[in-house]
């Protein structure tokens, strides 16, 4: 049990999965093998709870971390964990985000109720790729709260949407290059959420790792105590790396579980 209250969270998409989207027999071998030792593997994402249809005990046995950080939900017992959403503090920085591009199209993710404002094709193909029932409203006052995140659709206009949040330091966002732009709660990202499910677990924070290859997963990656990125990463992820891994099309997990065996 060398492996007792030791926690590796991975990146989904990119990291965990190969490009064509699978989790290979190698890497579901090596987790299982992680997992019979005493470890809690786990995903971080930024899927929500209703767009995670991935749960399998087979590889993994903790709660998942979902919104980028803001909710861990445990699929074997049903039952949340933590869910740090944003409430009314949000609605100012929504309402200036319409007064600039009042077309503009808004998913709000409430663990109960997904809501759209503006429903576009970018916004409606996010939903249906994830098999996400959804309910659209006029105003962001009708989107029940609290809200795990906030996703703006700014294509084209992504920089000023980012501006515009900016301004508003009562929430989190998510900077990016790409065309999705993401609210959180103040405070709020995936290292937050790494350190509170670690603590909900009663993992050390001196035992608990991360493996990730986006921009997204960076606040992960640091604050883990050791952090694994697949060679093919994002420059941003490979930055902060402590360990650089095979790609995610060559088993970045199986050898990020290589190299605990040796530090443990």
């Amino acid at each position: 049990m060398k492996f007792k209250n030791v926690l590796l969270a991975s990146d989904f998409d990119g990291t965990l999965k190969t490009d064509d989207g699978i989790i290979t027999d190698d890497v579901k071998k090596a987790i299982s093998g992680f997992m019979v030792q005493g470890g809690f593997f786990t995903v971080c994402t930024g899927r929500i709870y209703q767009g995670f249809h991935l749960y399998n005990k087979e590889y993994i046995n903790a709660p998942v971390l979902l919104g980028n950080g803001a909710m861990a939900y445990d699929y074997e017992k049903e039952k949340i964990i933590f869910n740090d959403a944003v409430g009314e503090e949000g609605l100012p920085a929504i309402r200036d985000i319409l007064k600039v591009f009042p077309d503009i199209s808004i998913e709000f993710y409430n663990f109960d109720k997904v809501c759209a404002i503006n429903l576009n094709s970018h916004s409606e193909q996010h939903f249906t790729s994830q098999g996400i029932e959804f309910n659209i409203i006029t105003e962001p006052e009708d989107a029940k709260l609290p809200w795990t995140k906030v996703m703006i659709a700014a294509h084209g206009h992504s920089k000023e949407v980012q501006d515009i949040l900016e301004k508003h330091p009562e929430v989190n966002f998510l900077k990016t290059t790409g065309d999705y732009v993401e609210i959180l709660k103040k405070g709020v990202d995936k290292g937050t959420g790494l350190l509170k499910l670690a603590n909900a677990l009663g993992c050390d924070a001196r035992n608990t790792y991360a493996a990730g290859d986006g921009y997204n997963d960076v606040e992960m990656l640091v604050a883990a105590a050791g952090s694994f990125v697949p060679e093919n990463g994002s420059t941003e992820a490979l930055s902060v790396a402590k360990h650089v891994t095979r790609s995610n099309n060559d088993g970045c997990i199986a050898h990020a579980i290589e190299i605990l065996n040796n530090i443990y």
